[in-house]
């Protein structure tokens, strides 16, 4: 599971994305992820009701868990339901869960989610990111140079 770049593939079908990870943090490189999920967490993922907004990825006894993630209940589902905010297991080989927890501990990065999808198989993925949290005039920067970006694109739209 090498680095991925960009959106979810041709085949897939996003769920969640967090908008605002790229505007808090600064992402270094991004990571492919499965996750383990019960079934009716899968069926209420396939509802699309999902929120990774608030949550983050952390390591526990050599494994990746994601924390503070948000899948509502199956509204079809029993007594057998899911609980919403449990800790959910990120599928990865140890050798790039290791690579990440040793950058985390050394560079004091985090690691973020950034979409959470379907791939062509109908498994869902989740796209998480190492990344280190912007500071508040990088986040000013990052506003103004977006500003810009629209300004100039009306300027040329006018002029052209």
């Amino acid at each position: 599971m090498a680095a991925k770049k960009g959106a979810a593939p041709a085949g897939g079908k996003i769920i969640s994305d967090n908008r605002k990870a790229r505007f808090n943090f600064e992402i270094m490189e991004t990571f492919e992820a499965g996750i383990m999920l019960t079934g009716t967490e899968v069926k209420a993922l396939r509802l699309g009701k999902a929120n990774i907004g608030e949550s983050y990825a952390t390591e526990q006894r050599g494994e990746l868990f994601l924390i503070n993630s948000y899948i509502p209940e199956y509204l079809q589902g029993n007594r057998n339901n899911h609980e919403p905010r449990r800790h959910r297991k990120l599928l990865m080989h140890a050798r790039e869960i290791s690579k990440l927890m040793s950058s985390v501990q050394r560079d004091g990065m985090t690691l973020v989610p950034l979409k959470l999808y379907f791939n062509e198989q109908g498994r869902a993925k989740l796209e998480l990111a190492l990344a280190r949290g912007k500071k508040l005039h990088d986040k000013r920067q990052s506003e103004k140079n977006r500003d810009w970006d629209r300004e100039k694109g009306r300027l040329l739209r006018d002029k052209g």
